[in-house]
């Protein structure tokens, strides 16, 4: 079904409750003989019928956004595989090859371009400055923009300065834009910002992307507690939990994820009624996981917010500080309505 503009993403918003997210990119292609330390991107000039199966095996099991093949699609992320100077062809390439897919599809399907980090430490922390990570960004987003996605989807962030350089680079575009960090060290991102805090920042930012929230991060528990903080923090946001499946182990010479498709039932039912608008997964997940958070969704799932104690019990213990976050905010709700 041919719609194209930027208006699909948030037609989908518009006409469903929650929308359904991809799984991984990078875990479908290892399995389909992507060799460790290769360029997923490169792959969208190289061999774009692999990358199509993958949007394809998603778009199949019920996802309503595919996201492109283009999150290490920066000059600075490609310049680690000489590539720095095919910015544009890739990332325009990724989005034929994701446009074909959801343009085919039987049903309305979004296409969100990713942008990942850069991988640099911005000032003060490292050299790259404010202005050089605008201009990194922005060299993507024209790529992206010019070859058709229909929203710009910003993702595992973890610092403030990289925050505040991506939306800049995004916004102002006639676009929707999201972002979604990592919250994956101790229920903050590895840069030290709280799921609480991007809510307020959200509330306070001059142009608000369009949804904000959670991906990777250490497990599907971490994620739907962020999620539930963010929403406390900014009732109104459209929240993303696109949480990952859990830290990998190394078995039988391969990598192997403790949350199966199995439990993405549990985690969809916990992070819709924590108040997310979008679910979808990201590392370890594979079409049957989206195939299962598809059904959850279907369900017309309602309920309570859940709480820690819940999140913990079905999905695995949330981070210690998450938790005492959670208890200190408990505590203060507490004391403001006078009890004790």
């Amino acid at each position: 079904m041919s719609t194209a503009g930027p208006s699909i993403f948030t037609e989908l918003l518009t006409e469903q409750r929650v929308l359904v997210a991809d799984g991984a990119m990078g875990t479908a292609l290892f399995e389909l003989g992507l060799e460790s330390g290769g360029c997923p991107e490169l792959l969208n000039v190289d061999q774009p019928d692999l990358i199509a199966k993958v949007h394809s095996g998603y778009v199949k099991a019920g996802a309503d956004i595919v996201l492109t093949n283009t999150f290490g699609g920066t000059r600075a992320r490609l310049a680690l595989h000489g590539l720095e100077d095919r910015v544009a062809e890739l990332n325009r390439a990724a989005v034929g090859v994701a446009r074909q897919v959801a343009d085919d599809a039987d049903r309305m399907v979004a296409v969100a371009g990713s942008m990942g980090p850069t991988g640099e430490l911005f000032e003060p922390l490292g050299p790259l400055t404010h202005d050089q990570g605008v201009r990194i960004f922005s060299e993507q987003a024209d790529a992206l923009i010019e070859a058709g996605v229909d929203v710009l989807w910003i993702e595992t962030i973890s610092s403030w300065e990289e925050l505040a350089a991506a939306v800049e680079a995004a916004s102002g575009r006639d676009i929707p834009v999201v972002t979604t960090l990592s919250f994956d060290t101790n229920g903050h991102t590895m840069m030290g910002i709280a799921p609480t805090s991007i809510g307020e920042w959200w509330l306070g930012h001059e142009t608000r992307p369009t949804a904000i929230g959670a991906n990777c991060g250490v497990g599907p528990s971490d994620v739907v507690q962020a999620a539930a903080a963010i929403t406390a923090a900014a009732p109104d946001a459209i929240v993303i939990a696109k949480g990952n499946c859990g830290i990998p182990l190394y078995k039988d010479e391969a990598l192997s994820y403790p949350s199966g498709p199995e439990d993405m039932a549990a985690y969809t039912e916990l992070a819709v009624r924590a108040g997310a608008r979008i679910v979808g997964a990201c590392c370890g997940s594979s079409f049957d996981h989206i195939s299962v958070i598809r059904s959850t969704v279907d369900a017309d799932l309602s309920g309570p917010r859940p709480t820690t104690e819940e999140i913990s019990d079905r999905l695995g213990r949330v981070s210690d500080e998450i938790e005492r976050g959670q208890a200190r905010r408990n505590r203060r709700r507490s004391r403001s309505v006078g009890v004790s």
